[in-house]
């Protein structure tokens, strides 16, 4: 039978090795918990409309305005669009400014989904802006803004 051995370390090494795994994992680009920038959002917005300025109208969000709780808050968002073979919503993307990351999700549609529509619950940060961004099959984008004061944290906060 073999006897297991226990050693003790001091207080020391213990902290020079609890120093050395975090400095290793801080070197594996991990997410941090920090938060994105409206600037960051805006950029996001630009990369995903390959730099066209989207026109205000037919698409809509609806989201509270006041989310007692950041960790899920109900989000609506749809495009006023006939869903026909030559003219429908090809797909709505959740922007957030001040999320760990702008980009929320992307919702993907065919005129075969009948309506441009979709809903989630999202986890809020903080108070901020949220964007929907729409592209139509004619490859015009539309884009529509809200704001959301979070009372309670959800990502962290």
């Amino acid at each position: 039978m073999s006897k297991m051995r226990i050693e003790v370390i001091d207080r020391r090494t213990f902290m020079v090795g609890a120093g050395a795994a975090a400095a290793a994992l801080a070197g594996l680009g991990l997410p941090t918990l920090a938060n994105a920038t409206p600037e960051q959002a805006m950029d996001f917005i630009e990369k995903l409309t390959g730099g066209a300025k989207p026109a205000e109208g037919k698409v809509k969000i609806e989201m509270p305005e006041i989310a007692e709780n950041g960790a899920t808050v109900p989000t609506k968002v749809s495009a006023d669009s006939p869903m026909t073979d030559q003219d429908y919503c090809k797909s709505i993307s959740i922007i957030s400014t001040k999320n760990p990351y702008p980009h929320i999700c992307t919702f993907h549609f065919t005129p075969r989904s009948g309506k441009a529509w979709a809903s989630i619950r999202v986890r809020m940060a903080t108070t901020q802006d949220v964007y929907a961004v729409a592209q139509m099959s004619d490859g015009k984008w539309y884009i529509t803004k809200t704001t959301v004061k979070v009372t309670i944290g959800g990502c962290g906060g």
